[in-house]
């Protein structure tokens, strides 16, 4: 077992490409936890570009699955004033896994302020019960600690399939980049599994996220999530997530696409 600093500090670089070998506490079924695909991406524009502005939106699609040793290699698709376009394809044995656009800009004065984005009122995290457990596959969970804090937990067969937990990783680092920030996002399951009364088999096709904030900070290593399921329909969950800081402060958006094989 390799933890999440750990690992990413076993990234190379050669040339204009980097690769990493993700073991197999970090897998979820036959592929690398997409979560920690989408962390190789971003932590390849970091080691390769260096000093960016800040992300404000990614799109990952994860178009394949992805073993071992991978190969990443971010290209820079336009470069503007205050906003920096950047291509990232993850190739695994198997060829194209993971394609990202990454879009970096800097901030800009405005008159305008708003938000619309308050945390649910759910105790803190010392007072809430474990959320994950064990479930066959799904080795990457060892590596994050959740508290179930409010809604309906995954396969109790309610019909409002949405949650909330603390989450945070186990790494003792508690590693405070982006790279990690994203990897953390994504380890709770789908909302549409509330809805069911087994694990099964689903797959993340698509994951759209916004940054909301220049510096995503938190304390003690513990963000508060929300994930809802909005649509399921024809093997297919439309999903949406928010993420908030430990003073209840938003930080991210997200949208997933989810197969469901049930």
């Amino acid at each position: 077992m390799i933890d999440f600093t750990a690992l990413m500090d076993t990234i190379t670089v050669s040339g204009e490409t980097c690769s990493v070998t993700a073991t197999e506490d970090w897998l979820q079924g036959r592929t690398i936890y997409g979560g920690l695909s989408a962390a190789f991406c971003l932590e390849s524009v970091a080691r390769q570009f260096g000093e960016l502005p800040p992300l404000r939106s990614a799109q990952f699609g994860f178009v394949g699955p992805a073993t071992g040793t991978v190969t990443i290699k971010p290209a820079v698709l336009r470069k503007g004033k205050s906003t920096i376009f950047v291509g990232v394809d993850l190739f695994g044995e198997a060829g194209l896994a993971t394609r990202a656009t990454l879009c970096y800009a800097t901030a800009r004065p405005s008159a305008a302020a708003y938000s619309s984005l308050a945390a649910p009122a759910v105790p803190e995290p010392d007072t809430c019960p474990p959320f994950f457990r064990k479930i066959p596959g799904l080795n990457f969970i060892q590596h994050f600690e959740g508290r179930f804090a409010g809604g309906s937990p995954p396969f109790s067969q309610s019909q409002q399939p949405n949650f909330s937990i603390w989450l945070r990783h186990q790494d003792e680092a508690k590693p405070a980049s982006i790279a990690a920030l994203v990897a953390l996002t994504d380890a709770p399951p789908p909302a549409a599994l509330v809805l069911f009364e087994r694990p099964g088999p689903m797959s993340t096709m698509t994951w759209t996220i916004d940054l909301l904030t220049d510096r995503p900070e938190t304390r003690d290593g513990w963000w508060l999530l929300q994930t809802k399921a909005e649509n399921v329909v024809g093997g297919y969950s439309s999903q949406s997530t928010t993420l908030w800081n430990a003073d209840r402060q938003p930080v991210l958006v997200s949208r997933q696409n989810v197969a469901v094989f049930m």
